[in-house]
C-alpha cells in the first residue's frame, strides 16, 4: 500500500515521501480500515514540524487526527463492527491507548475499536473525515473550558474558521449569544446565516468600540482566540489567563497527553455510545 511518511521533524514539503508499505494485520480488538478520505489539518502539519502538544516517533506516517473509510478485516474476537461498514477512525493520541498511533495518510489503517465511530450515511467522505476533531474542539471549548451559560456572550476571533462556524451553531443550540470577529467584509453574511448574533469586521470597524456597543457595561468575559499572538484589551473580558483578558481557550484536548480522565476520550465515548 502507499503511505506518506515523514522521516524526521521538519517542514512537511521537505520531509514527506511517498512509500510502499505492507498492509497491516489487525489484532484482537482492532479493525483494518481502507481509508477513503483523510483531512490535512493545520495540527497535522504542526505535528510534523515538532510544534504540537505531542510528537510521534519518527519516521512516521503523516496525519494524526482522523479519517473515514470502510472496514476490510477484523482482528480475532473483535465485536461490534462488521466488514464493509463505513466508519470514522480517530487517531488523536489524547484518547487513552497505546503510545504509538498510526498515521492516517495511508491507504490502509489499523485502529482499536474504541477509536472507531460509525459514519452517518448522509455525510460525504469529505465531511465525514472531519467528524471528530473540530466538532469536539468546539464542544469542549464552549462547555468544558469556558462553561458558557445560556444568555452569556461568547466572543470568538476567526469566526469563519471551521471551529468558529461550529461554535456559532453550537452556541445557538445552547442559547448562547455570540460576537464573531472576521477580517473580511465578504465573510459577514455567511456568519450571520449560520446564526451569529453579532459580527464585527475588523477591515472597517473598530473592535473595541463595537464590543462596547454590543455588550455594554457588562462587557464580555468569555472568548476563544483562534488567531493567537498580540490582541488588544477588551473592556470587561477577564478570565485571569491572559494579561489583557483574552482567554487562551483554543487549546484542544489533543494538545494534552492521553490519560484516562481526558475529556476528549469521555466525549468520544459518549458520542459512540
Amino acid at each position: 500500500m502507499r503511505a506518506l511518511v515523514a522521516g524526521k521533524v521538519g517542514e512537511p514539503a521537505d520531509v514527506l515521501r511517498l512509500e510502499s508499505r505492507p498492509v497491516p494485520t489487525p489484532e484482537a480488538g482492532q479493525a483494518l480500515i481502507r481509508v477513503k478520505a483523510t483531512p490535512i489539518h493545520a495540527s497535522d502539519l504542526h505535528v510534523l514540524r515538532g510544534r504540537y502538544g505531542f510528537s510521534p516517533e519518527f519516521p512516521t506516517v503523516g496525519g494524526h487526527m482522523e479519517c473515514v473509510g470502510r472496514i476490510e478485516a477484523l482482528g480475532p474476537d473483535t465485536e461490534g463492527l462488521k466488514i464493509g461498514e463505513r466508519v470514522v477512525a480517530v487517531a488523536v493520541p489524547a484518547i487513552p491507548g497505546p503510545p504509538h498511533v498510526a498515521g492516517t495518510w495511508q491507504e490502509y489503517l489499523v485502529a482499536d475499536t474504541r477509536r472507531i465511530l460509525p459514519a452517518p450515511d448522509h455525510l460525504s467522505d469529505s465531511r465525514a473525515c472531519q467528524l471528530a476533531v473540530n466538532p469536539l474542539t468546539a464542544l469542549l471549548l464552549v462547555t468544558r473550558e469556558l462553561d458558557v451559560q445560556p444568555g452569556e456572550w461568547l466572543l470568538q476571533t476567526a469566526a469563519g474558521s471551521t471551529v468558529g462556524r461550529l461554535g456559532i451553531q453550537l452556541a445557538r443550540h445552547l442559547g448562547i449569544r455570540t460576537i464573531n470577529v472576521v477580517r473580511r467584509r465578504a465573510a459577514v453574511e455567511e456568519i450571520r446565516s449560520l446564526g451569529g448574533d453579532e459580527v464585527i469586521c475588523t477591515e472597517d470597524e473598530d473592535l473595541l468600540q463595537r464590543v462596547a456597543e454590543i455588550a455594554g457595561s457588562a462587557g464580555v468575559r468569555k472568548a476563544t482566540d483562534c488567531v493567537a499572538g498580540p490582541c488588544p484589551g477588551i473592556p470587561g473580558l477577564d478570565s485571569g489567563r491572559r494579561g489583557r483578558g483574552l482567554r487562551r481557550a483554543l487549546r484542544p484536548s489533543t494538545d494534552r497527553p492521553g490519560s484516562a480522565d481526558d475529556p476528549a476520550a469521555g466525549t468520544l465515548r459518549h458520542i459512540r455510545d
